[in-house]
């Protein structure tokens, strides 16, 4: 069982002395002198046991997590009580690193290409060598020739990055497959704000969520669905009879996880979120003016009130949006009928043309209804605690131009770390060709994935659960916080890893120069002591006091640092004009050859792609359709009996361009007649290749399992920022003919059809 909080902090004795229940300060001798951890006998048992603090390597958050360790072996995950990211709770994400730090696709050592690029012909080579070879590759290539291409990094191993790429004069971008570029500029534009603030779901009254699938996917799932809770239950009064339970309005095109679990989920035509948005301002200001703050009025309409809204008139775009002027009139009636009404938006409501116009108008609702910067609204989240670089947020447009210069020749070193650009760009930007063009490629993954097997030479580094790091969360509690992450397991044999951390610092130091002054430290886990010191020498926090290594050892064993009482105190009137036209979304494909929306989603268990190696992960079912190891795609059930589309039917989703997947049929009750929504994850032509399944079925896990929905995502981007649009390609359907049986738990009985409109669903009564 794990422990409670409560149970916990009795045994850690956080709350009187900070005594220990984890040891903070490395794994005891007794416990690594004697294991291999994935070969140790199973005979071999003398019941030593710890629990150890970390943070989670697969949460977008890093959540903090505890690990039980038996004889220096990881047997099992759960949620550090004590986090305040998470507070106990975690996702199957992170049930699921057991299996990467067991995984027998691990790469064991350095490789080097000896055949085609792309043939996944390599030769196993020494750390000496791959060093070598690494610092040739940095000696003689110009620094404006070289790019350092890693997921989206926090913390330490952020500044590391930053520092060395400007030092040498290269480089450096981030990976997000669901490019959220268009929402931190949202935030910025609109809060004038860097860093995502916290939602404060817990006190709001209502919550107005356009295309968010907060309790699905969308950036912190597992703290927004314990904050979830506490809004159903209500958080004022001592009894049930006088809490007061909090709506939820869910407004997007595809029935997710959020909509399932919300009072009202309302179909909106894809792209129209912003203008909707617009319409509730306008009828809010007409109707509701004694609930807005008066000042917010003046300023998001330039004093002209409800007239500087005129062509937003719920009357006037009502059929534009697909929904009708009363349910614009509701929407508005709710949030200003509610003390502590709070608007969110992001997911596909972002991921237009006109995504930045939609996120900017839809957070602008905050400032009218004063929910900005007040308990139950939107709470900004300060500084980090530490010394941090900005984190790189890279859009589709960046990577397009990226591309280009590859193509040219003008880019001669392509190092990657964490992300696999050619499974999650669009398919249109054939980023795997581009990279034939460049001079030598290396990768620091565990794995072999689709950019690792085009590269010339790879240095595997270590799973989280045998690494140092910290990050500081964004979106944050709401006060500044420093997640840890310590090696709970000692790497086992045969492995032979190397932090990526570590090898950089390692090439600034050979490097020498500019490069080796601006990074002094030998090891990352030095500059990570550098910064808990700091925060010793603040006094404050959920630790402080003793000597440095006593407080460092006393972080370790929480699992981070936060202070409380370290809120935000940034100004909160910075208010931009609402707009006073109407932009529409452009699409790919005409509506005549393409009828359909395609709706892409992610994986509550693969994410995008990520977690496709891990059986657990594919072997978990989607919370909506209970669907589980294919990809599937979710249609209107009227159009596929009227089709004569069944589920299991291969359908061929075709784009604009002619590029085709295939996909199971899952007819939906739920789905809108001109949407189709297909998860993320699956495609994989390298990664996940090891065999499950009993003789007779037999299957590789990841390896040609389901289709890449990247490979139809037209390259349409964000006017303004330049962000993936990955919501605004049209698609047709064909039956193939063909049929698979999709796996899922639901059974055979078909889900019931709603009793007259298939689009607009009330699932909650008060």
């Amino acid at each position: 069982m794990k422990p409670t909080r409560r149970e916990f902090l009795k045994l850690s004795g956080i709350g009187t002395l900070g005594a220990v229940v984890f040891n903070g300060c490395g794994i005891p001798e007794q416990e690594i002198t004697i294991q291999s951890s994935a070969q140790m006998p199973e005979d071999l048992v003398s019941g030593l046991e710890a629990w150890y603090a970390t943070s989670c390597g697969h949460s977008s958050v890093n959540e903090g997590i505890i690990v039980r360790v038996i004889e220096g072996r990881a047997i099992k995950i759960e949620g550090n009580p004590d986090h305040p990211v998470n507070r106990g709770k975690t996702s199957v994400r992170c049930q699921a690193g057991l299996q990467e730090l067991y995984n027998p696709d691990r790469l064991t050592e350095p490789l080097r290409r000896n055949g085609e690029r792309g043939s996944g012909s390599f030769e196993p080579i020494s750390w000496e060598e791959a060093i070598d070879e690494m610092l040739n590759a940095l000696h003689n290539t110009n620094g404006s020739k070289a790019v350092l291409a890693t997921e989206s990094l926090s913390g330490s191993i952020n500044l590391i990055a930053n520092k060395f790429m400007d030092a040498y004069g290269g480089q450096l971008i981030a990976h997000d497959p669901v490019d959220q570029t268009v929402l931190h500029q949202a935030v910025k534009d609109v809060f004038g704000q860097d860093k995502l603030p916290e939602f404060d779901i817990a006190r709001a009254s209502h919550i107005l969520s356009f295309g968010a699938d907060f309790l699905g996917s969308w950036i912190s799932p597992v703290h927004y669905a314990k904050a979830y809770g506490e809004f159903r239950q209500g958080l004022e009064g001592n009894s049930p009879a006088t809490r007061n339970r909090g709506t939820l309005t869910q407004v997007e095109p595809r029935f997710s996880l959020t909509a399932a679990n919300a009072d009202r989920w309302i179909y909106v035509n894809p792209g129209w979120e912003g203008v909707l948005a617009l319409s509730i301002a306008s009828e809010l200001i007409s109707s509701h003016n004694e609930r807005l703050d008066p000042t917010a009025v003046k300023d998001l309409t330039s004093n002209q009130g409800a007239d500087a809204l005129n062509a937003f008139a719920p009357n006037l775009v009502a059929a534009s949006i697909g929904i009708s002027e009363a349910q614009i009139k509701h929407m508005a009636s709710d949030l200003a009928g509610s003390p502590r009404s709070l608007v969110i938006g992001g997911g596909s409501a972002g991921a237009h043309s006109n995504g930045l116009y939609n996120l900017s108008a839809i957070y602008s609702l905050n400032y009218l209804l004063g929910s900005v910067g007040k308990l139950g609204g939107v709470v900004f989240n300060p500084t980090a605690p530490i010394q941090e670089a900005e984190q790189a947020i890279s859009s589709l447009n960046d990577w397009q131009l990226l591309a280009d210069k590859m193509r040219q020749g003008k880019i001669d070193l392509f190092m990657v770390r964490g992300a696999n650009p050619v499974h999650g760009l669009p398919g249109g930007i054939a980023f795997a060709d581009a990279l034939t063009n460049v001079r030598f490629v290396i990768s620091f993954s565990s794995f072999m994935d689709e950019t690792s097997v085009v590269s010339d030479l790879i240095l595997p580094e270590p799973t989280y659960l045998e690494a140092w790091g910290d990050n500081v969360p964004n979106p944050g509690p709401g006060y500044k916080i420093l997640s840890l992450q310590q090696p709970v397991v000692k790497p086992f044999e045969p492995t032979s890893t190397r932090p990526f951390g570590d090898l950089l610092l390692l090439a600034a130091e050979n490097l020498g120069g500019e490069i080796s002054k601006a990074l002094p430290w030998r090891t990352l886990k030095d500059l990570l002591r550098e910064n808990v010191w700091k925060l010793h020498d603040l006094g404050n926090g959920s630790v402080n006091g003793g000597t440095r290594e006593e407080f460092w050892n006393a972080v370790l064993q929480r699992g981070g640092w936060w202070d409380t009482n370290s809120r935000s105190n940034t100004a909160t009137n910075k208010r931009s004009v609402l707009p006073t036209r109407i932009v529409e979304p452009e699409f790919s494909g005409s509506s005549t050859d393409f009828p359909f929306h395609l709706i892409p989603f992610s994986s509550l268990s693969l994410g995008e792609g990520k977690g496709a190696n891990l059986p657990w992960l594919q072997a978990t079912p989607d919370p909506v359709t209970t669907a589980v190891w294919h990809t599937w795609a979710e249609i209107n059930l009227k159009y596929a009996n009227d089709n004569g589309i069944e589920e299991g039917d291969i359908l061929a989703i075709e784009a604009p361009d002619g590029s085709k997947i295939e996909a199971l049929a899952y007819p939906h009750p739920a789905a809108a007649p001109n949407v189709v929504s297909i998860p993320f994850g699956l495609g994989h032509t390298v990664y996940g290749d090891f065999e499950i399944g009993d003789d007779l079925h037999k299957s590789k896990v990841g390896k040609g399992r389901g289709a890449n929905v990247f490979d139809v995502i037209a390259t349409k981007n964000d006017k303004d920022t330049g962000g993936l649009a990955w919501a605004s390609t049209r698609v047709n359907i064909t039956n193939t003919g063909k049929w698979t049986r999709l796996s899922k738990l639901e059974g055979t009985v078909p889900a019931q059809g709603l009793p007259e409109d298939p689009v607009i669903l009330v699932t909650r009564s008060t």
